[in-house]
């Protein structure tokens, strides 16, 4: 009984040093070897060097001047990292038919000079709720709204919306894709960050909240003259 009880002592104090201690360390130590971008949450940027987001994490842009991400039910209000999670809500269900239609009447509302008919990903929300990335019709759809926000020719957005749009992975996995915050971090970069559109009357006045504000993830960047 003794000699038995020792050996699965021995046992659980070694396999809590390999798998509890030494794997975790030996495994921490290489990523951040190899890999220390990723390893440390593929953390983005601004100008100034501080952290406005990450690559792998959606977040919401509601300025006119910004590509704007896919809905989110993430949390209660969305894009809540600490809630990853979809809907859970079938093609039949009126709270989603109703919700999308909501939706897209206020893309086309919101852009009224955009070509075709609203790309489907702008009013369904991912998996996550945190999808990071539009494909590129859908960001391309965006572009004359922004373009008039920022007083530039649309030309110019499209520019910067192609320099920054990914590939597929080994050129055969996934499909192009653009990440919604690296493309509007590239456009403040190259038009200067736009001032924040005030309250419209009647909206926000109870709550001193602005209507389609500035982003927070943005906040700090330097507007160019």
């Amino acid at each position: 009984m003794q000699k038995t009880l020792l050996i699965a002592l021995r046992t659980t104090v070694v396999t809590l040093l390999l798998t509890g201690i030494i794997y975790p360390y030996v495994i921490t130590g290489l990523a951040q070897l190899l890999f220390p971008y990723r390893a440390n949450g593929s953390l983005v940027t601004d100008d100034k060097g501080q952290v406005v987001g990450s690559e792998l994490i959606g977040q919401n842009f509601s300025h006119p001047a910004y590509f704007q991400p896919r809905p989110s039910a993430a949390g209660d209000k969305g894009y809540d990292a600490t809630a990853s999670s979809g809907s859970n809500l079938g093609p039949t269900s009126k709270k989603l038919q109703d919700r999308v239609t909501q939706d897209v009447e206020r893309w086309k509302e919101e852009n009224p000079n955009a070509q075709g008919p609203v790309p489907s990903e702008l009013v369904t929300t991912s998996g996550s709720g945190l999808d990071p990335h539009l494909s590129p019709p859908a960001a391309l759809w965006q572009v004359s709204r922004i373009a008039s926000a920022r007083g530039v020719a649309p030309e110019r957005i499209r520019a910067v919306l192609e320099a920054v749009t990914e590939g597929r992975d080994l050129w055969i996995l996934g499909e192009p894709r653009v990440n919604v915050l690296v493309l509007n971090l590239a456009l403040d970069r190259q038009f200067g960050r736009p001032a924040p559109v005030q309250a419209q009357e009647g909206k926000g006045a109870d709550t001193g909240e602005a209507s389609n504000v500035q982003p927070t993830a943005l906040s700090n960047q330097p507007t160019k003259e």
